[in-house]
């Protein structure tokens, strides 16, 4: 049976350096401050920042709200991003997206106006370039392959001279993950919808974070015995029998196929899902102690 790579014990390792942290930036007057703009009422939106002001509350960040209707216009949102990047005692800003229809087409423009040393979520290019460059100081990575990081640190999972194969090549996890990887000295392999057998280039690998978004999609002919498997995704499963009925979230992985198998895996949920407001807030102190 595999080892559960729990994403707890990585939150608690995480809250009690940042409670550290934060008490040793208050001591010279600065009270690390993150900035969650908000359009509408979306109830993913509500739940993920009601985590994120309790993971805030907890380690010492405090909250600035810029809640705004759904149907704010683009000049408007624009000044209150530029009223953001002025306001040098908010540290960093989580702004929820995909932003309304009507803003759409201008989503781009309208991430890339906040400073880049405040986007502790990586939504601005050069949060992004920073990654690509392995540039420390140029913004910030996403928070999920950081979180995955995070994880094999913790664990003491050394990538070093590691097969390392990473499913998924968005922007928001695999590519960064795979050049995160990259920086750990593994040799990186991507996987994607055109990659031919990727089974077998899977079970080649030490490493494998998967990041299809395709339920079911990791199988036991994906692995062999010795590998740690970091399984993103977070994928609705309406055959999943929990304490509270039938359906539930699952991620990648056939997980009582995969389990026992490999040497160690993350649940989903309570794995990689779980660590992300901890690297959120992260993010928030470290820009904090840049400033």
């Amino acid at each position: 049976m595999a080892k559960r790579l729990l994403g707890k014990e990585v939150n608690e390792a995480l809250v009690a350096a940042l409670q550290t942290r934060t008490a040793a930036l208050r001591e010279k007057g600065i009270t690390p401050t993150l900035g969650i703009v908000r359009l509408g009422e979306n109830p993913s939106d509500l739940s993920y920042e009601k985590g994120a002001t309790k993971r805030a509350e907890e380690v010492g960040v405090a909250i600035k709200n810029y809640i705004l209707p759904e149907e704010t216009t683009k000049e408007e949102l624009l000044a209150v991003i530029d009223e953001i990047n002025a306001d040098a005692s908010v540290h960093g800003v989580l702004m929820f997206r995909p932003l309304p229809k009507h803003l759409k087409n201008d989503q781009e423009e309208i991430c890339n106006r906040l400073a880049p040393a405040k986007d502790v979520d990586s939504m601005t290019h050069l949060s992004n370039a920073g990654v690509f460059e392995g540039a420390k100081g140029l913004g910030f990575a996403p928070c999920t392959p950081a979180a995955c990081m995070e994880i094999l640190d913790h664990y003491g999972i050394d990538c070093k001279g590691k097969k390392a194969v990473v499913i998924g090549r968005s922007l928001v996890v695999g590519k960064p993950a795979a050049m995160m990887l990259m920086a750990k000295n593994a040799t990186v392999t991507v996987c994607h919808t055109r990659t031919v057998d990727p089974a077998a280039v899977c079970r080649e690998a030490d490493i494998i974070i998967s990041a299809a978004g395709v339920l079911n999609s990791l199988t036991k002919d994906f692995v062999r015995e010795g590998q740690i498997v970091i399984d993103v995704s977070m994928n609705w499963n309406p055959e999943k029998i929990t304490t509270k009925g039938k359906g539930g979230m699952s991620g990648d992985a056939i997980f009582e196929e995969v389990e026992p198998i490999v040497e160690a895996i993350t649940p989903v949920p309570g794995g990689v899902g779980a660590v992300t407001t901890s690297v959120l807030m992260k993010h928030v102190v470290e820009a904090a102690e840049r400033a």
